[in-house]
């Protein structure tokens, strides 16, 4: 029997992705084939606040879980990476409303680009464009919402033993675009997370720039394992796949408002 493209590397992606949660996490609460990631300071942070399948658990128990652990918020988020499980526990969550998705984990499998010319800044460079991006995205959302959505980086900063944030400027000084790119140099995996550029930059090479930089510096870093996760039902999956990226598997994704 012919190993599938990338088997074997999708131990250590998931384990990564499993580490990135649990270190975000202010607090985590274990489950059978999981665990709830929670951080009260970002409550208004569906990104914050979830819970992740990461092995065999019971389909019918799991609605009911959920609703022990995340009772406490006006929506229910899971993330599923295998995709048997997944397909098992489709049923009973969507009998108890839970509408289903995925994120494609993609690997960068194309040449390491040159120094795309993104620098590295910190957060306080971020704040004023991130908060104008989700303005955008969110208009009607109230300001403790936006607040949320902005100062969780700060908890991404302890998601791996390396964390960097990008940004790609304009001739006039303005940020245009940026990143998240999370490195483990002793594993030799490196993320790019949350690459946004702002609505009035679109189109300029600023998202590409920062991606490139971002792959230059991995490879530096010693990370030969580089990736990062896209939506399957939303447009940039194609965009990376133009720029070296390959989908490897899929994290299956159950929402409920």
């Amino acid at each position: 029997m012919t190993t599938p493209p990338h088997a074997t590397e999708l131990p250590r992606l998931h384990r990564f992705l499993v580490d990135h949660h649990r270190r975000q996490a202010a607090r985590t609460a274990d489950f059978p084939g999981g665990f709830a990631a929670l951080d009260d300071t970002y409550a208004h942070s569906h990104g914050n606040n979830h819970a992740l399948v990461t092995g065999p658990t019971d389909p019918e128990a799991l609605p009911g879980r959920l609703d022990a652990l995340l009772g406490h918020l006006p929506y229910r988020l899971l993330h599923v990476l295998d995709g048997e499980v997944a397909a098992a526990c489709r049923g009973p969550l969507e009998r108890a409303g839970y509408t289903a998705g995925g994120t494609y984990v993609m690997r960068h499998t194309g040449p390491v680009p040159a120094h795309g010319g993104a620098r590295e800044v910190d957060l306080e460079a971020l704040r004023a464009p991130v908060a104008a991006s989700w303005r955008g995205f969110l208009p009607q959302a109230p300001d403790e919402v936006i607040e949320h959505l902005v100062e969780r980086r700060t908890a991404r900063l302890r998601t791996a033993p390396d964390v960097r944030f990008l940004a790609s400027y304009t001739e006039d000084g303005e940020v245009a675009a940026w990143a998240d790119l999370y490195l483990d140099p002793e594993s030799g995996i490196g993320q790019v997370e949350d690459l946004v550029a702002a609505e009035e930059h679109r189109g300029k090479g600023h998202a590409g720039r920062v991606l490139d930089t971002a792959m230059h510096l991995a490879d530096a870093a010693g990370c030969g394992l580089r990736f990062l996760t896209a939506d399957t039902a939303d447009w940039p999956h194609t965009w990376y796949a133009r720029r070296g990226f390959t989908a490897v598997s899929t994290v299956h994704v159950f929402e409920r408002a």
